[in-house]
């Protein structure tokens, strides 16, 4: 086995090939001055299961993934495996308007093309894997991130909403210790109270989990509401941290730690996705 490392997924790959106790390929990946990708594997890969490691966020990343795929198909791979740390575009499912694209489906169906199977970590919408023609199976880093959250003597998990239900208790299970979602409860015109259905967070450190944060917006002000009902600290964990529109300082100044892992490379990395890639690889199936 052989790891051929994308420029989104460096920290991710790192990781991966030292438990996997492979190497990683020789390739030069550089843009034009017109920005468009140059994608080289500067080594026979005959023989080997080759294992592409690349998140498809931002745009450029996509067409970078797919040109991996061609260059290692080319360089006479015996198979290739595509790992998606963050799969961009699954928030797009199914039309929901006439005209529209679904662009889930349309990424799933060419990354497909390029390799003899496809694993993903916490897709936002497990219905997408339909959508592929070869193998596919997503992996979750909940069990991971629980047991850091453990380690970090959390008391007790929360989703954001009961949507979110199932992750949180992945976490929580993993980490031996209390979960719950929390839900919204309009008490007038202009006032919503966020809190636990069942869970009483008063002097405990409540980690609040989901798969992605985005802008933050509703785990800025569950955390607000959890310190107001008791909470002695409050952290934000997920999968991928996308933290647009300026949203990590936000977040930081809201909740006591932020973490995320390194599906996406971000300040708040520190938790690795690796062992469950590596796990999935090991085994042959999700």
């Amino acid at each position: 086995m052989i790891v051929v490392t994308g420029s989104a997924s460096g920290m991710l790959t790192k990781s991966l090939a030292e438990i996997l106790r492979c190497r990683t390929a020789d390739v030069e990946i550089k843009r034009f001055p017109d920005q468009e990708c140059y994608v080289k594997v500067k080594e026979s890969l005959k023989g080997h299961e080759a294992v592409i490691v690349q998140s498809t966020y931002p745009d450029p990343n996509a067409i970078e993934l797919l040109l991996l795929q061609d260059a290692v198909r080319n360089s006479g791979a015996e198979s290739i495996t595509t790992v998606v740390p963050y799969f961009g575009y699954a928030r797009q499912d199914k039309s929901f308007a006439e005209g529209e694209a679904v662009s889930a489906r349309v990424m799933a169906k060419h990354i497909g093309l390029g390799c003899d199977r496809v694993f993903t970590v916490d897709i936002h919408n497990v219905s997408v894997l339909e959508a592929f023609a070869v193998p596919v199976s997503n992996l979750s880093a909940m069990p991971t991130i629980g047991r850091f959250l453990a380690d970090d003597s959390v008391d007790a998990i929360v989703s954001p909403d009961e949507g979110s239900k199932e992750r949180a208790a992945l976490a929580a299970e993993a980490a031996g210790i209390p979960w719950d979602f929390l839900e919204k409860k309009r008490i007038d015109g202009s006032t919503v109270e966020i809190k636990p259905k069942n869970l009483d967070v008063g002097g405990k450190t409540v980690a609040i989990v989901d798969d992605i944060i985005a802008t933050g917006g509703t785990v800025i002000k569950a955390a607000e509401q959890l310190k107001a009902q008791g909470a002695k600290k409050v952290f934000a964990a997920c999968t991928h941290g996308l933290f647009t529109g300026g949203s990590l300082p936000k977040l930081e100044a809201a909740c006591d730690r932020v973490l995320s892992t390194d599906t996406l490379e971000r300040p708040t990395s520190v938790i690795s996705a690796a062992n469950c890639i590596a796990e999935a690889l090991r085994n042959g199936s999700g």
